[in-house]
């Protein structure tokens, strides 16, 4: 046990977002996403999985220790509607919403389409399986820097 430690974030989970590097991208995805065939393919090489939880409440885990890029357009990536391009759909906004409470800045986010999205993600540092039930629950965030004051460049 650890303390101040959101209990979601397993050991596998804190040494690979502790392990990855500026520009490194993470993928969290939702409980009908391919997760085990696509994170074979990434650095990781295998899923973290954390059951029982959704996107919010995994979310806020990740983001209580994880960085977001600053230095990128988006730093967080979403899985677009499939037929509706322009379409933000809540679990998308409770995701952005999260990650903008546990920062000092508002974060872009950008569309991905789902072909393009699975294609990425095989190229990510890691994949985490939630359990979310909201389809489209599946996004890819960039980690960013951390100065010598602690903060976020």
């Amino acid at each position: 046990m650890l303390k101040n430690i959101n209990p979601l974030l397993t050991p596998e989970l804190l040494y690979v977002v502790r392990a990855m590097g500026h520009g490194d991208v993470l993928t969290i995805v939702d409980r009908n996403f391919p997760a085990d065939s696509v994170a074979s393919t990434t650095v990781h090489g295998s899923l973290i999985r954390i059951d029982g939880a959704d996107i919010c409440e995994t979310a806020k885990a990740i983001f209580s220790v994880f960085p977001l890029d600053s230095f990128v357009d988006a730093p967080i990536h979403y899985m677009e509607v499939v037929g509706e391009p322009d379409s933000m759909l809540e679990v998308h906004k409770d995701l952005h919403k999260i990650a903008i409470e546990n920062s000092d800045r508002k974060w872009e986010m950008e569309s991905v389409e789902r072909h393009e999205f699975y294609a990425q993600s095989r190229n990510t540092y890691a994949v985490v399986s939630t359990s979310e039930t909201r389809p489209y629950g599946c996004f890819m965030v960039t980690k960013g820097v951390i100065g010598a004051d602690g903060k976020v460049f």
